[in-house]
């Protein structure tokens, strides 16, 4: 007798089964406090704003967003201030297969393939199965074909949620094998490399693996790796007397000369200047970047002053001889620097050849939002050990901003603007991304910007208020600082433009220091904080 199944394992199946279908609405600023669930749980958002978090990972919730969390998962949820209403579709795992190994086999399968927030799209088709899965948990109907209708219709939604986000899971491969070849040039940085020999160890055409590449890393492979050899050459000429000859070839480059260019190029300094500024005090002058000098421990031999606004008096350099740059000829260095640092900015207001001493000059290239570049560019240039305090000084500065993001929670839905008045007319300052204040302001305070911040400044630091626009401005809170004279600030209070702002009649406008408030750095970022919470919180 011929067995026709000879001792197979039995199979396993996975089956997703609909628990319940809930509607939840939610008040302004109503919040639901962190809990666990034992089901799979979908959140589809209809309407509002808000944020959900799930297992310490926060989300910003908006119309069409999705999101699933899986057994034991802690989720917490917040409305902003125009209320939120979503459905939450709780589901099971269940099991088919034989006695004993589908017990064994359960454990090892408890996970959903897409965990966090998912696509769903069409919405308009996810929201029609949602909206008949709810029709059918209202019925009082429980007739076999009306399961059996509702079953189709949960199937159909996870289907379509699985061929979107199962898609994005081969994505998720090709990027692991990107990060893979990452992690081989960092430890195998001296090696000769292509771009198409790094996309054939990732399996992954060049044109896409440059691209996934820049994405991870914000640069492209071979300035990535270029970087790398650099950061290695500064550790060698920090810590070592070795020949530069020598350390050139250490760091994984040809040559000494092209070592010497491309040293010269990424950092601003040789490698020489560099050795030595490491190891000596130096004497340095940086023209409105003296903040971070401060910042890192170190004095500066001179200062920036300009004839209009005066020197940065909430550095605490009084006994700082000052250079006034507000002037049309060259500038006579009272003190001859080791170096000069200056920023992006300066660069497009002053020639290069502004000063009469020619001491090397180093253009940093970062934008004056990326305060934490600037710094780490900083240490990095000053040496003697100043890059170690980099973390802590922003790690200092993220637990600031935090708790007063705390205190100032309550009034989070107000809306708030920071203007610059001038002879010129009156500008108001960008939104979280840019300019001196709206970073501080909307980013690490989470306070909400009028809607003019965002419709009229842009992707620009700020722009100019026609009366027409200046009488829209009916923000709760004003940060307004002043460039004109007494007489013109009375005159300007005094006028019905002015009058009519609802923040003026509410008595809800607060005067700052004009250089703490427009600038970069800690320090001002810390004043700006300081300031905020005297009148805020």
């Amino acid at each position: 007798m011929r067995e026709t199944n000879p001792d197979r394992k039995a199979s396993v199946n996975k089956l997703y089964r609909l628990i319940r279908v809930v509607y939840k609405e939610f008040g302004p600023h109503e919040q639901l406090k962190v809990y666990k669930k034992e089901d799979f749980l979908l959140h589809i958002f209809m309407d509002g704003g808000g944020r959900l978090v799930l297992d310490g990972l926060g989300y910003l919730i908006e119309r069409g967003k999705c999101f699933i969390s899986e057994p034991g998962m802690t989720v917490a949820c917040e409305a902003y201030k125009q209320g939120l209403s979503y459905y939450e579709l709780a589901f099971e795992v269940q099991y088919i297969g034989q006695g004993e190994q589908a017990s064994l086999e359960k454990g090892s399968y408890q996970t959903f393939p897409c965990v966090g927030e998912v696509e769903c799209e069409p919405f308009s088709h996810c929201l029609e199965l949602i909206e008949t899965l709810y029709k059918h948990s209202l019925s009082e109907a429980n007739d076999e074909l009306s399961m059996i209708d509702q079953n189709i219709c949960f199937q159909e939604l996870l289907r379509m949620i699985l061929r979107q986000n199962l898609t994005a899971s081969h994505a998720q491969s090709s990027r692991d094998a990107v990060e893979a070849t990452i992690d081989q040039l960092r430890r195998d940085y001296r090696s000769e490399w292509s771009v198409s020999q790094l996309a054939e160890m990732a399996d992954v055409g060049r044109w896409q693996y440059t691209r996934l590449f820049k994405e991870m890393t914000g640069q492209v492979p071979l300035q990535y790796l270029s970087g790398i050899r650099i950061d290695q050459a500064k550790h060698l000429l920090q810590e070592t007397d070795d020949r530069l000859f020598d350390i050139a070839q250490n760091a994984g480059f040809g040559n000494e000369f092209y070592f010497n260019r491309r040293f010269k190029q990424s950092v601003g300094l040789s490698p020489g200047q560099y050795r030595r500024h490491y190891r000596e005090d130096i004497r340095v002058f940086a023209p409105f970047l003296e903040d971070f000098l401060v910042t890192l421990g170190v004095t500066p031999i001179l200062q920036c002053s300009i004839s209009n606004w005066g020197k940065q008096s909430y550095l605490g350099l009084e006994h700082i001889p000052a250079v006034d740059l507000f002037v049309t000829q060259t500038v006579q260095l009272p003190l001859k620097p080791d170096f000069i640092i200056v920023d992006v900015g300066f660069q497009e207001k002053w020639d290069q050849n502004l000063f009469e001493e020619k001491v090397p000059l180093y253009k940093m290239s970062n934008q004056g939002e990326d305060w934490q570049e600037t710094l780490r560019t900083m240490a990095d240039l000053i040496g003697r050990g100043k890059s170690a305090k980099v973390v802590d000084i922003i790690s200092d500065y993220e637990h600031k901003a935090d708790a007063a993001r705390k205190k100032l929670r309550s009034i989070r839905h107000q809306t708030t603007v920071f203007l610059r008045v001038n002879a010129q007319g009156i500008l108001m300052y960008g939104g979280p991304d840019k300019s001196y204040t709206g970073p501080v302001l909307y980013k690490d305070l989470e306070l909400t910007p009028h809607p003019l911040v965002r419709q009229l400044t842009n992707n620009a630091r700020f722009a100019e208020l026609t009366v027409e626009q200046l009488a829209q401005l009916d923000a709760d809170n004003l940060f307004v600082t002043f460039e004109i004279s007494d007489h013109e600030k009375k005159k300007l209070f005094a006028s019905s433009d002015w009058q009519s702002l609802s923040a003026v009649r509410s008595n809800r406008v607060f005067e700052v220091d004009f250089l703490s408030w427009m600038n970069y750095g800690v320090l001002s970022h810390g004043k700006k904080i300081d300031d905020v919470l005297r009148a805020l919180a």
